[in-house]
Order: C-alpha cells, then sequence, then structure tokens
C-alpha cells in the first residue's frame, strides 16, 4: 500500500482509535462508532473473497463482515467473543455440514456455488504460503497438484509422489464443497451470542472431510460438534484413511513456511497414509 492502513481508514471510514493488536497481522480499532478489525498483507483480497463466499452459504458458519477490501487492506466487522459452551460445539458442527453439504461447482478455483453467489476463485495462500488455486476437473487431479507442488518446495517429493499415485483410489467419487481451508482452531471464533465465527479463510472447491481432518490434526474434535455435523452429513466410507491425506496437507504448509519438526512430520504422515492405503 502507497499509504499506512490507518490513514486509508480514516479517509474512507472515519479516524481510527484505540488501537488493540491481534496477532497474524490483524488490529482491532474503533472508528464510527464501531469496533472493527484490520488486516494487512498480500493474500486480504483472497481472504475477502473467501469470507463473502462463505457468508453466502445458507446456514453455514457465520464469518465477520467485509466493510472494506482492497490490495493489502481488509478491514471486516469485529466478533464480540464469550466463553466457549457445548452449544457453540453443537452449533459449529452443524453450521460446517451445512457449508459442506451445499452444492459446488468443481475442485480448486473458479467455482461458484448453488444458487447463484459467484465465487470465483479459490484462495491463492493458505496463511502466509502459497498455493495453485487454478480449477482441476477431479478431486485426485486438484490434490495430486496441491500435495506435489508442496512437496517439491520442502523436498519430499520421494515421500509423497507415491500418495499422489493412489489418490484415484482414496478418492473415487469425491463431489466438491466449498470448504474453508484453514480450519485450524485459532480460526474459529466463539462468539458471544453462541455461534462459532470462522475466521482466515483460504476458501476453495475441495473434499467436504477436508476442513474437520485440519480441525482434528490441531487439537480435538469434541464429540458433539461431530455428532452435529454427522446428523447433517454422515461420514463415508474410507473418512479414516482420508483423514491422514487431509492432515498431510496442512503438514506440508506447514514444512514450506516453517520447516523443522514440520518435514519429519509431513514424512511420517506420508508414509503412513501410503501403508493404509
Amino acid at each position: 500500500m502507497s499509504t499506512t492502513w490507518p490513514t486509508r481508514v480514516a479517509e474512507l471510514l472515519g479516524e481510527p482509535a484505540d488501537l488493540r493488536p491481534l496477532g497474524g497481522g490483524a488490529t482491532s480499532f474503533v472508528a464510527g462508532g464501531r469496533r472493527l478489525v484490520a488486516k494487512t498483507g498480500a493474500g486480504v483480497l483472497d481472504e475477502a473473497l473467501g469470507l463473502r463466499a462463505l457468508a453466502a452459504v445458507r446456514d453455514g458458519p457465520p464469518v465477520p463482515g467485509v466493510l472494506l477490501a482492497e490490495e493489502g487492506l481488509l478491514v471486516t466487522s469485529f466478533v464480540e467473543q464469550g466463553r466457549r459452551t457445548a452449544g457453540h460445539d453443537e452449533a459449529f458442527g452443524t453450521a460446517l455440514a451445512h457449508l459442506h453439504a451445499a452444492p459446488f461447482a468443481g475442485f480448486g478455483g473458479g467455482g461458484g456455488f448453488g444458487g447463484g453467489g459467484g465465487f470465483g476463485g479459490g484462495s491463492s495462500f493458505v496463511g502466509n504460503c502459497r498455493v495453485d488455486p487454478s480449477p482441476a476437473p477431479d478431486a485426485p487431479t486438484f490434490y495430486a497438484c496441491r500435495l506435489s507442488a508442496l512437496a517439491r518446495r520442502c523436498g519430499l517429493e520421494g515421500a509423497v509422489d507415491p500418495v499422489c499415485e493412489r489418490l484415484g483410489t482414496l478418492l473415487p467419487s469425491a463431489r466438491p464443497s466449498l470448504v474453508h481451508g484453514d480450519l485450524w482452531w485459532g480460526n474459529v471464533l466463539w462468539g458471544a451470542g453462541g455461534h462459532a465465527f470462522v475466521i482466515d479463510p483460504s476458501a476453495h472447491g475441495g473434499h467436504p472431510e477436508e476442513d474437520l481432518a485440519m480441525l482434528g490434526l490441531f487439537g480435538p474434535v469434541p464429540h458433539r460438534l461431530r455428532s452435529a455435523y454427522d446428523e447433517v452429513l454422515p461420514a463415508s466410507e474410507g473418512a479414516e484413511v482420508r483423514r491422514l491425506l487431509f492432515e498431510l496437507l496442512p503438514l506440508l504448509v506447514h514444512a514450506v513456511l516453517f520447516g523443522g519438526i514440520y518435514i519429519p512430520r509431513a514424512c511420517t504422515a506420508a508414509e503412513r497414509l501410503v501403508e493404509r492405503s
């Protein structure tokens, strides 16, 4: 941006006051009599598109409203949070299942969801990791491209290529869903009104089990959440092996971004998946 974000916000929304850093390039502030959140970075336009796409899915997880989105700057509404309850978990499970059950046109980018809305493409970022949002004709093609590209960037082609060769068996008749795409617990906010909001999406057309697998990788998925999800969208045969596949994706992202312990973790996950498939 050619100017600092407070200056830009002051021009369009009012002078920002009471700035509070939130981490991840985000800051909460007050302008025009309401608390908002500003986020800066290369991927914020993709994030804005994802938030709008998720918001358009009937009965899906609520998201912060997008007030301003331009190159390098995203401003959203602020989510008032409360203490996490069993009701939050149940509501989140139901809403996530409704998101994944909604019709979506294809894998990767370039899709659209049922009833209009026109989400024009998948995100080019998972967190700060660049990924290819190109559309793909089917699930094996989409995930093979994403897995192999990430593996090349962290030197794990030897472990990941055998996984890609098995994707036709692992994902034989997968249908696309709109998925959050970066759904770890840090991207879930327990709203004061009893609903769980999601933030920071890497939205794309993907497999409906992708989001749940990532949640489970970074913390246990409560029984109430999973039961509520299954009431709307029950698990299908082979889900346990596919969970290993969808855990491998974020492990590779972390291997690319951070290296270290994530390299052997991703390698082990790929080897386990080949053994099980």
